[in-house]
């Protein structure tokens, strides 16, 4: 008696259901080319299986990114490719590329945009953040008053201190518009609240319109204020280290209107 003859094995088929039940539909896109270009380039297995591997992450992340971008809430998408440096006098292109590295997300430090309206600090702030959730790390972007308001809600809510803790999860914070209002003394308390629980241990990016020199003598001023009215050395310093320098070294960036 015969045995019967096996039915041949529907590859193609056996790969969109795998794909399919791994979710990744753009290594089913993949995995012919691949296969064609292995076959033409004498690849061993562990060759193919490794680009098809790098395929599946490489989509991985970039969908992760764009999750990342929705959840960071930007006021607009701006990469830092659209930016007019001819627009922004003072602004070093080196700079930029430099915090575009995200180096000093690793390194826990911290970046500072001054200028007047319309120089460009918030589309900076938004392209180096985007920068930073395309590389994996999570961004929560708001104005500096939106902030306050999250916070007060929280404080209201018996939860300042988990929201805070929360906020740490992030590797980076954007707050923008810093200055443009006037913080009653609670507000600025609950502001410096936040900025201080991130000191040293995550990262923010900071915009504000306070010309360079007012800054400092507005920091200085923070800080006689924090003393007299929390007694905490904590929160001074959580004024300070946006706006000193030598903590972090091409952290502040002022910008000035083109001609």
């Amino acid at each position: 008696m015969t045995a019967a003859k096996a039915a041949p094995r529907d590859v193609a088929a056996e790969v969109a259901y795998l794909t399919r039940a791994l979710k990744a539909p753009t290594l089913r896109e993949s995995v012919t080319r691949l296969a064609e270009r292995a076959r033409a380039e004498s690849w061993t297995h562990e060759e193919f299986l490794v680009a098809c591997l790098q395929r599946g992450v490489s989509a991985r992340e970039s969908h992760g990114g764009e999750g990342r971008i929705r959840a960071a809430r930007f006021p607009a998408r701006k990469s830092l490719e659209e930016f007019d440096f001819d627009h922004a006098r003072g602004l070093r292109r080196e700079v930029i590329a430099h915090l575009a590295t995200l180096d000093f997300v690793t390194a826990k430090d911290n970046v500072v945009f001054l200028g007047p309206r319309g120089t460009g600090k918030t589309q900076l702030a938004t392209g180096i953040a985007i920068r930073a959730c395309q590389a994996g790390h999570r961004v929560a972007f708001a104005t500096a008053a939106e902030w306050v308001a999250r916070l007060a809600d929280a404080h209201n809510a018996g939860r300042l201190q988990a929201e805070l803790v929360r906020l740490g999860r992030y590797p980076l914070l954007v707050i923008d518009e810093v200055g443009y209002i006037p913080f009653e003394a609670e507000a600025a308390n609950l502001f410096f609240q936040m900025v201080s629980s991130r000191y040293e241990r995550v990262s923010l990016i900071v915009t504000s319109n306070k010309p360079f020199g007012k800054a400092h003598m507005f920091a200085r001023t923070c800080a006689r204020w924090c003393r007299n009215f929390t007694g905490s050395r904590t929160v001074c310093c959580a004024i300070n280290f946006l706006l000193r320098s030598k903590l972090a070294p091409l952290a502040i960036a002022t910008i000035e209107v083109g001609a």
